[in-house]
């Protein structure tokens, strides 16, 4: 009898953020987010001198829950989710666990991307999402066996999501998502007028 089966799955955490643990409410977040960013000179200055379109406060601000309440409520959801993403995986965690590494605030304008990257040093990394407005870019996932698949033939358009070598993951406003962090992924333009508002994150095994 034939038998095939899939090996070595790339899992993908997919979930409302409020869905586990206390509500957060999404518009708070998001002028949380914008006033940050208007405020945060370092930060405008670090994404200036190094060709980032848009704000990032990942070079500036490494204490967003202490600063503002409602980043601690996050991380609070977000360590549940985390905590239910690491089980699945079947994490042998031992007498240590998955901690909130960093945690930045991440506005992409018209015409903004973020390249093709992954998390070095990280266990699981993630992001949830402020604001998307529509025509705001999906997160772009890779297989990570890409760079061994040499004469591979490519897959047919309609290939099963396991199978294709680009997967367009499509959050919606509160949504999490949460993948290991050697998965590369990238954010593609931003074709929207509106701003791409999220905060992203990395957990860290200790």
């Amino acid at each position: 009898m034939t038998n095939i089966k899939s090996l070595f799955a790339t899992r993908l955490y997919h979930a409302q953020l409020s869905e586990l643990g206390d509500p957060i409410d999404p518009s708070e977040l998001e002028n949380s987010c914008l006033v940050i960013a208007d405020d945060d000179e370092a930060g405008q200055d670090w994404c200036e001198a190094n060709g980032y379109a848009g704000y990032t406060s990942y070079a500036s601000l490494s204490d967003l829950p202490w600063r503002f309440p409602i980043f601690a409520d996050v991380v609070k959801a977000l360590d549940i989710h985390v905590a239910a993403f690491a089980e699945d995986l079947q994490f042998d965690l031992g007498d240590k666990k998955l901690q909130l590494e960093d945690i930045w605030i991440n506005i992409l304008p018209e015409g903004g991307i973020h390249t093709s990257h992954i998390h070095p040093h990280s266990v699981i990394s993630g992001t949830t999402y402020v604001s998307m407005p529509d025509g705001a870019s999906a997160l772009k996932l890779e297989d990570p066996r890409l760079p061994m698949m040499m004469a591979a033939p490519t897959r047919v358009k309609d290939a099963r999501d396991e199978l294709r070598t680009f997967y367009y993951a499509k959050p919606e406003v509160g949504d999490v998502l949460l993948w290991e962090s050697w998965l590369r992924h990238e954010v593609p333009m931003n074709m929207s007028e509106d701003d791409r508002v999220s905060v992203s994150f990395n957990y860290a095994w200790g």
